[in-house]
């Protein structure tokens, strides 16, 4: 993995249950981790995103431990959950900070999607019976787990969703608020090129890795690594429908007059991927840290 590693402003303690990051997990862990990706449970389709997704190594990244306390932020129809959840019950806690059930600005589909989640986790309690669910809503519903008592927060490709509904700022509080000093923030979201708006990302996906950072670090966290682990050169960021015109969505190949020219489409975006994508592990400063 390719690492660019930023200087801390200060120098903080890990807390247990939280590595120190890609690369230096124990033979056991990482054995751990390995087997928590290869479970047979996993759904097939989800599975045949690891090409795009890469979940070892990502959270490898993070550092994930079998003990982690981890909170997931808008788990949505539960890809990481198929991962997260059977490999920290035993030893671990796995917060689904899911779609709001109740507030009043939650759109329709947004329950109904949080509705099959809690169906999904009800169907395998063998796999599921130790997850905690909570609602995640700004500003309804904005406890995901005890406060300061999280080892690792984890949000995949939300960040545009947050910024079109102009509340990212308040979201980045509250997962800063559910860590513990030196908890990790671990990120992956669309990447736009340097010095995109956020106007660009609500109507794209794309977001400018600057505007996450600024954020996150109002909030009260440190940028400590990023990774390409998730990164994809042929991405050229300049589609019709944005993110949505690439897989899964193939947003452009839905007016296809037929299933041959259908075909073609979809076979036209596969040849780029997913999209091009940061990932991004910060650190909640210790009281009484200032920043850079």
């Amino acid at each position: 993995m390719n690492l660019h590693i930023t200087a801390l402003a200060i120098l903080l303690a890990l807390p247990f249950g939280v590595s120190a990051g890609a690369g230096e997990l124990d033979p056991a862990t990482r054995n751990w981790l390995e087997a928590a990706v290869a479970g047979e449970h996993r759904d097939p389709a989800k599975r045949a995103r690891d090409q795009y997704r890469h979940p070892r190594d990502v959270l490898a990244f993070f550092g994930l431990t079998p003990d982690s306390s981890v909170a997931e932020i808008w788990p949505s129809d539960g890809w990481w959950t198929e991962i997260l959840a059977p490999a920290l019950r035993d030893n671990g806690a796995y917060y689904a900070a899911g779609f709001a059930m109740t507030a009043d600005r939650t759109p329709e589909w947004r329950k109904s999607a949080q509705k099959r989640f809690a169906e999904k986790l009800e169907a395998q309690p063998e796999l599921y019976d130790a997850v905690v669910t909570t609602e995640l809503s700004v500003p309804e519903r904005t406890t995901i787990a005890p406060p300061g008592s999280l080892d690792l927060v984890v949000t995949f490709r939300n960040v545009h969703n947050w910024i079109r509904g102009d509340y990212a700022p308040a979201m980045f509080r509250v997962m800063a608020r559910a860590l513990r000093p030196g908890g990790v923030l671990g990120l992956v979201t669309h990447r736009a090129p340097p010095g995109w708006t956020a106007d660009e990302a609500g109507r794209t996906g794309y977001v400018a890795e600057a505007l996450v950072i600024e954020m996150a670090e109002a909030a009260g966290l440190v940028l400590e690594a990023s990774s390409e682990i998730n990164a994809n050169p042929r991405d050229t960021h300049d589609h019709e429908a944005g993110v949505w015109t690439l897989p899964p969505s193939f947003a452009l190949c839905g007016e296809a007059e037929d299933a041959d020219e259908r075909v073609a489409c979809e076979g036209r975006y596969r040849s780029i991927g997913e999209s091009d994508r940061m990932t991004l592990r910060f650190r909640k400063r210790a009281p009484g840290a200032e920043a850079n």
